[in-house]
């Protein structure tokens, strides 16, 4: 076999296949597993799967072989590739998929998650709690949605906890806990929203299978659900238990207001996730259709931009991947708008992950058809609304940053404007800060402190010469948008120290940098000597000193807190197995390093366990008799 394929290299690319290429492509094995290919620089520009490594490699590399745009862009770029085998076509899915999370290599198709939609997480606990959150916690808990219905979420969540009366407190109980009596009865209970947990007076298997009974809801499974409500309420009628049946019933009349309120578009039982896809210049919009029991429960999309090159074909597999991958249901059908390359093994995968077959259907005609184009109707849509809505953010730019433009003589509008200060004190814990402002108003997740490491002592220069330089070699790796305008917080020397960084980057011309000194407000521009006073009743100058006053203030605190976190420590903190926690509250009851020295056994004791008492007893006790020895 190896005969055969070095033979074959005389239909490679000998431009682009180096000898270093050219030797790891030969010792590649023939198993599925993952690819990543190297630019010069050593960064991962794309990441690929196959279900045979070596022939798709080779696949790149052809001479004979057709290529578009963006893979013969992709090719060009390769200088090095590495490989790693797996024992499934399944398995090197789930770690292509990681890989491109991790690294957001430039070649990758990458779907944007629509992070900012909610998820109804059910806890990992003996008693778990159901309800909305943004953030995804691997700690065991299921996570279901993202919901761009946020309305719709709501209702299904109140809907639930009517029902089943499940726990909304954030309390750690467990069997212990009760048996312990740690936790008392909350107004929940009494206004009967809840059936008193912390108390145990709900059975642990009941409380849980409330817990089944509402993730099934919130998976469309409803049938399940409607049949064990009724089968509990006759077995309380037959008990003659009239009571508690009544409350059943409320509770079932609840239910079934919820199902009324959804969409019934399919009259089979039949649960089915409906694909489709909208394609608008070079970008794509791929949305979903879930639907349980024949009934409509909620939809998710993703876009795809800076897809020039890629097939509908491609992008909808890509999709299907993303999709199953995060999401445990898996459906009996699915339908989608095109054929995929990979179907076999897409549903191999989805059969061994669901238990059974899972069928992808492409619809021809009929409702089946009409679903599908409900749904990349529906993409379109979506797809629209994100230009316009890009359309909209690009045309409303407030004023002050439209004066600053004109002010500052700047080609580019400075929508996103970067500020960096440094702050000491008495040339100890040099740090500084960045902080972003986008259009006039400040974005905290973007903000970012730095030690400065390359000075330890009072070198405003240098220091703020690093952290230019950190920041935008960080953002040169990571192909990171650069902002329109740089603040840097002092004057000529503070400038011309970051302008030293910017042009060892090569990022000279990129954006536009000034200085602005404290004194008068000066504000100094590279390469000329004369500063600018801009009017101190002006716009523009107003928007430089909020954010350079911002800086300042962000600065100063990520400097307290440092300073604080070493003037706490203290000879008590030298002590091992004293912490800062311990030593402060030392220091609180006996006043100085000198009244803890001077403590008895009983107060140490008393204060800190005896455990501790005798460890700080022990080092006095020896640094008594090291100072008594050099007497």
């Amino acid at each position: 076999m190896e005969e055969n394929f070095i033979n074959s290299e005389n239909n490679f690319d000998t431009e682009i296949l180096n000898n270093n290429l050219s030797d790891k492509i030969k010792r590649i094995p023939t198993k599925p597993g993952i690819y990543q290919y190297f630019n010069s620089d050593g960064k991962i520009i794309y990441v690929g799967k196959a279900k045979n490594l070596r022939n798709r490699v080779k696949s790149y590399f052809q001479n004979n072989r057709p290529r578009d745009a963006k893979t013969t862009a992709l090719v060009k770029k390769i200088f090095d590739m590495e490989f790693i085998a797996t024992d499934s076509e399944a398995e090197a899915l789930i770690l292509e998929d990681t890989l491109i999370k991790k690294h957001r290599p430039r070649y990758n198709i990458l779907l944007k998650d629509d992070k900012s939609y909610p998820y109804i997480r059910v806890t990992n606990e003996d008693y778990p709690r159901v309800f909305a959150t943004r953030k995804v916690i691997k700690d065991g808990s299921k996570y279901y949605g993202p919901y761009s219905e946020v309305r719709q979420m709501k209702h299904l969540l109140k809907t639930i906890r009517t029902i089943f009366k499940l726990r909304s407190c954030d309390l750690n109980i467990n069997d212990e806990s009760i048996d312990k009596k740690k936790h008392r009865l909350c107004l929940d209970y009494h206004i009967k929203k809840c059936e008193g947990p912390c108390e145990g007076l709900v059975q642990k298997e009941i409380y849980k299978e409330n817990i089944k009974h509402a993730v099934s809801i919130i998976n469309g499974k409803t049938s399940e659900v409607e049949k064990s409500l009724l089968k509990r309420m006759e077995i309380l009628s037959e008990d003659l238990r009239f009571e508690e049946a009544l409350i059943l019933k409320n509770q079932y009349l609840t239910f079934k207001e919820y199902l009324s309120s959804q969409k019934i578009v399919t009259t089979d039982l039949i649960d089915r996730d409906v694909f489709g896809i909208s394609n608008i210049q070079d970008a794509f919009c791929t949305l979903i259709f879930k639907i349980r029991d024949g009934k409509m429960i909620g939809k998710r999309h993703f876009i795809i931009t800076n897809a020039k090159g890629e097939s509908s074909s491609q992008i909808l597999e890509k999709s299907i991947e993303k999709w199953y991958l995060e999401n445990d249901f898996i459906p009996d059908e699915i339908f989608i708008p095109c054929p995929i390359e990979d179907q076999d093994f897409i549903k191999d995968w989805l059969k061994e992950k669901k238990g059974k077959s899972c069928d992808i259907i492409e619809p021809k005609l009929g409702d089946k058809k009409k679903l599908v184009n409900m749904a990349s109707m529906n993409a379109e849509y979506m797809l629209k609304d994100y230009f316009l809505a890009i359309a909209k953010k690009d045309m409303i730019v407030p004023k002050p940053i439209l004066s600053l433009q004109r002010d500052l003589r700047m080609d580019a509008i400075p929508r996103r404007i970067e500020c960096y200060d440094n702050s000491q004190l008495q040339g100890t814990e040099l740090v500084s800060s960045m902080v972003v402002f986008i259009d006039g108003k400040p974005k905290k997740s973007e903000y970012r402190k730095y030690k400065i490491k390359s000075v330890d002592y009072n070198n405003d220069f240098a220091a703020m010469k690093e952290v230019i330089y950190r920041r935008f070699k960080r953002a040169i790796d990571e192909n990171q948008d650069l902002p329109e305008l740089v603040v840097i917080d002092g004057g000529k020397g503070q400038l011309s120290a970051a302008m030293e960084s910017i042009n060892e980057l090569n990022l000279a011309g990129k954006f536009h940098i000034i200085g602005l000194a404290k004194r008068l407000e000066e504000i100094f521009v590279p390469g000329k000597s004369d500063s600018m006073l801009l009017p101190k009743t002006s716009s523009s100058l107003k928007v430089i000193q909020q954010i350079r006053d911002e800086a300042h203030r962000f600065a100063i605190t990520f400097h307290r807190l440092l300073r604080d976190k070493r003037t706490l420590k203290t000879e008590l903190t030298e002590i091992k197995g004293i912490g800062e926690t311990l030593s402060k509250k030392l220091l609180i009851k006996f006043g100085s390093v000198d009244g803890v020295m001077k403590a008895t056994e009983e107060e140490l004791t008393n204060e800190s366990g005896s455990k501790s008492a005798n460890l700080i007893l022990d080092y006095f006790k020896n640094k008594e008799n090291e100072e008594y020895d050099k007497f």
